[in-house]
């Protein structure tokens, strides 16, 4: 009796721990997809752009708690993190194509870091439960916003390195898109990279 009141005590416990490790992965994935699909509809103006911007911050915040988790990787991504509101006052401040590339390049290596250091907790971890496929299906989105972030740098310090097949003053959500296309390995042939250093990217992605 006692024996089975244990095994059921320990039953209990390990789906509570499997609970409370799957939140911040599902945090994290329900922050990212807004993040993403918000993008099209609020890039537009100034003020829906700020609305933006604080929807951006959200999975960016969640993602150092997540890292938090995983000791080695959080100072490096605060470090990145704050590099990019840096440079997101500075340019705002003081408007200037090598400004934005660089935050572009902060947000890029912040969302790099993130996926690798999801990538080492899936690879150690022993098991696939829930926690674990909200981790990849995070990994998978991460990857899409590295190299959209990749993207809008090398378009903001090498201006006409990637032709655009929309509206070329929405670069954030035509680049957005041009990376999920490529990640996802459709590739309309709307959008096309016309620099070496595009054309390597892209092929990376793919």
């Amino acid at each position: 009796m006692r024996s089975s009141l244990d095994r059921l005590r320990f039953v209990e416990v390990f789906s509570l721990n499997a609970k409370i490790q799957s939140r911040p992965d599902l945090l994290l994935l329900l922050s990212l997809l807004p993040a993403i699909l918000l993008t099209p509809a609020l890039n537009r103006v100034n003020w829906s752009r700020l609305i933006l911007a604080a929807v951006t911050f959200i999975p960016i915040v969640l993602s150092i708690v997540r890292l938090s988790q995983i000791k080695r990787w959080v100072w490096p991504s605060v470090l990145l993190a704050l590099g990019n509101a840096v440079f997101v006052v500075a340019g705002n401040t003081f408007p200037s194509p090598t400004l934005t590339g660089i935050r572009w390049a902060f947000l890029a290596a912040f969302f790099g870091l993130t996926a690798a250091g999801l990538f080492s907790y899936l690879r150690n971890s022993g098991s696939v439960a829930q926690a674990e496929l909200y981790t990849a299906v995070n990994i998978y989105l991460l990857l899409g916003l590295l190299w959209a972030t990749i993207y809008l740098a090398m378009d903001a310090l090498s201006p006409g390195s990637i032709r655009m097949g929309g509206d070329p003053a929405d670069r954030q959500t035509e680049l957005l898109y041009f990376s999920l296309i490529t990640l996802s390995t459709l590739g309309y042939g709307d959008i096309v990279p016309l620099s070496g250093t595009a054309r390597i990217v892209t092929a990376l992605e793919e």
